[in-house]
């Protein structure tokens, strides 16, 4: 099993279905399995509940993934959680899909999806990101096997993801 970690934007469902395919796994996308889970978005989630609400709906989605051969594709905050982490660590290989916030947040202002991200801050987009990853950035370094430049292109990032299998 594979997990696929990173910020929004990083290109962790992106990087993840291509993986698949190439490998001939499973693709698994934690926050989507939330949204069907719930009947929900992400923001109505938080809106109606709070982040604290998602983030035991996301742990609880992480350990009911139990199939093999499978490229699990995480929300951005699911290393928050320790028992997260380990889960991870312990049932497979993480990857994480690493880039600059200034990078992140062209992508993001190019393809909004305010219902499934909602603000974590209230600040501007890059504000945002930049404070987000200030606190994420060791958690996803601790958590990972593997860390991949994401701002390259979707080819190269697919080999060198493969090259590490």
């Amino acid at each position: 099993m594979f997990y696929i970690i990173g910020p929004r934007g990083s290109g962790k469902t992106t990087i993840g279905k291509r993986l698949a395919e190439h490998k001939g796994y499973q693709f698994v996308d934690t926050d989507k399995l939330i949204l069907e889970h719930a009947g929900k978005s992400i923001a109505e989630i938080v809106a109606q509940h709070g982040w604290a609400y998602f983030r035991h709906l996301e742990s609880e989605i992480l350990q009911s993934i139990k199939q093999d051969k499978t490229i699990v594709s995480t929300g951005g905050g699911i290393i928050l959680s320790e028992e997260n982490q380990r889960i991870m660590r312990d049932n497979g290989t993480v990857i994480y899909l690493s880039a600059d916030p200034s990078i992140l947040a062209q992508r993001l202002a190019a393809e909004p999806q305010e219902d499934q991200r909602p603000s974590l801050t209230g600040k501007s987009l890059l504000e945002e990101i930049e404070e987000v990853m200030q606190l994420r950035e060791p958690i996803y370094l601790a958590t990972a096997h593997h860390v991949v430049d994401a701002t390259q292109p979707i080819d190269v990032i697919i080999q060198q993801v493969k090259d590490l299998t």
